[in-house]
């Protein structure tokens, strides 16, 4: 059943015993024709290191709706990935996750938030919403299931 507009999601700090649950919207939100996403060794080789942070969404039910991955090092904080399972996207979860990502940082020395996006993929708008704005390109970056090629989008936000 899907959600109803503007639902109340629920986001807590996640960890490796969550990663089924972003596997799976992971693999719902994400396309193979782009290669955004990451593997499960990717994600889990990543969580046990120094200022990285998993942080889930969870629907009333229980179930997983949403996540974003996020690594600080020095001065700025990175969002690795953000995914919306699908069923609930244009609910307010992707606003809410970014609005998390940020805020982790508001009272924070973090000089400059960063991220990395496909180009033309429609999260963009929304990362301009939030005052990211371009400054560089990755040529073929991403990598499809097909052997296609994308770019990359740098975007950064300074606080």
């Amino acid at each position: 059943m899907a959600a109803a507009p503007h639902t109340t999601f629920h986001l807590a700090a996640g960890g490796p015993d969550d990663l089924g649950d972003v596997m799976r919207v992971m693999t719902a939100a994400f396309s193979p024709t782009f290669g955004e996403g990451w593997s499960r060794s990717q994600c889990a080789g990543i969580l046990p290191l120094g200022g990285v942070r998993l942080v889930v969404a969870r629907a009333a039910d229980g179930e997983p709706a949403g996540f974003y991955l996020e690594r600080r090092v020095l001065d700025e904080a990175e969002l690795l990935l953000l995914a919306v399972d699908p069923q609930y996207q244009r609910r307010g979860l992707g606003t809410q996750l970014l609005e998390s990502f940020i805020g982790n940082h508001d009272e924070s020395d973090v000089a400059r938030l960063h991220l990395e996006v496909r180009d033309g993929n429609s999260a963009v708008g929304m990362y301009e919403s939030f005052g990211f704005r371009p400054v560089g390109r990755r040529k073929d970056y991403y990598r499809g299931a097909e052997g296609e090629f994308n770019d990359a989008v740098t975007m950064i936000r300074e606080l």
